[in-house]
């Protein structure tokens, strides 16, 4: 099967070994990028000196030009469970103390750093939860997705030209290009790999090539050389099989709605890491959910689907495998942020099992 990478898309492969978890959080913001957009007057981001792509705040500019809207979303933020807090403190009778922490799959400086307390708590954790503990090895990674090229290549003889109009190819080639890809060694990898590459800015790319780890990757990485337990809740190609479970066309039309967009993709991630800076979780669904209802019911219903099977069902799947990790107790669990709150979030899941949860600050 490895016949089927060019030699550059292994190259490729190896670079998104450790990109998987990021890449899954990407479409997370890719599917609002655009419907953002038509809310706000945003002009191109430029660059930032604190460890930042650059980028504007997004909700500060709701804020000032559509106030009613802005209250609305503070409305519905807070009447999600949980939707304040990224670290929270696990307890159960007759066992040590665990913890969890709401992650962010980049490698901006600012999120590595952690909340406060979250680096004591880890010092002192006998097991660290990742969502995959794949990604300390990235060569092993990549090995594994080539196994499956099904899950990331378009099998059909098709390329991602053969979906794109010739204005829409040439903004993708300048994207990649823009990150040291070319065109040619991606074209046939399916839409929302390629989305990967244009949907995180381009510094936060650079940073990963030049070998930044992501706060999960860096948390099992130090857990490995501290002598921890390192378990991991999923395997890549049940994270690859998640992504590809939606319609090809739910991911093209991200693609398109992001080569049009452009440097505005800094500004989104601006937003949603201020927002997780800033311990609001809560808000980042409804801003995207407030936003796709300026759209057409087909794109609030794709992201429904989406959200059941990104969000949702991988959800019960971490809960169920971490419940027998966290009864013995010393753990330090690290998922993404938005895995945590509403209904059926990791907390109420957990609670449900007989955990206590509350947040640390």
């Amino acid at each position: 099967m490895f016949q089927q990478f060019t030699k550059p898309a292994r190259e490729i492969a190896e670079r998104l070994g450790d990109n998987i978890l990021a890449l899954i959080a990407t479409l997370h913001v890719l599917f609002a990028v655009s419907l953002i957009a038509t809310l706000l007057s945003i002009s191109p981001a430029h660059a930032a000196s604190d460890g930042s792509c650059g980028g504007k705040d997004l909700i500060a500019e709701m804020q000032t030009s559509d106030p009613v809207r802005y209250a609305g979303l503070q409305k519905e933020a807070a009447a999600i469970p949980n939707g304040k807090g990224t670290f929270w403190k696990i307890e159960k009778a007759g066992v040590p103390t665990s913890y969890l922490l709401g992650t962010m799959h980049v490698t901006d400086p600012r999120v590595l750093a952690m909340p406060k307390g979250a680096a004591a708590a880890y010092e002192t954790s006998k097991t660290v939860i990742v969502e995959s503990d794949e990604v300390v090895d990235d060569r092993k990674a990549a090995a594994t997705m080539m196994m499956q090229p099904q899950l990331m290549m378009l099998t059909d003889g098709k390329s991602i030209k053969d979906f794109l109009k010739p204005e829409e190819e040439q903004k993708l080639a300048e994207g990649l290009k823009e990150r040291g890809i070319p065109l040619a060694a991606v074209s046939r990898m399916k839409p929302w790999m390629i989305s990967s590459f244009v949907a995180l800015p381009a510094c936060e790319m650079s940073r990963k090539a030049a070998g930044a780890s992501f706060l999960d990757k860096k948390l099992a990485e130090d857990a490995i050389k501290q002598g921890k337990t390192l378990k991991g809740l999923e395997t890549m190609v049940e994270q690859l099989q998640a992504m590809d479970s939606l319609p090809i066309q739910f991911h093209l039309q991200a693609l398109i709605e992001t080569l049009e967009l452009g440097d505005i993709v800094a500004d989104v991630m601006k937003t949603t890491t201020d927002l997780y800076l800033a311990q609001e979780i809560g808000m980042i669904m409804p801003l995207m959910k407030s936003v796709s209802e300026e759209k057409s019911q087909s794109a609030d219903d794709g992201y429904a689907d989406f959200e059941q099977r990104i969000v949702t069902d991988r959800n019960r799947t971490m809960a169920t495998r971490a419940r027998p990790i966290l009864d013995q107790g010393a753990v330090f669990m690290a998922v993404g942020a938005l895995h945590l709150p509403g209904k059926d979030g990791l907390i109420e899941l957990l609670r449900k099992d007989g955990f206590t949860i509350t947040a640390v600050n």
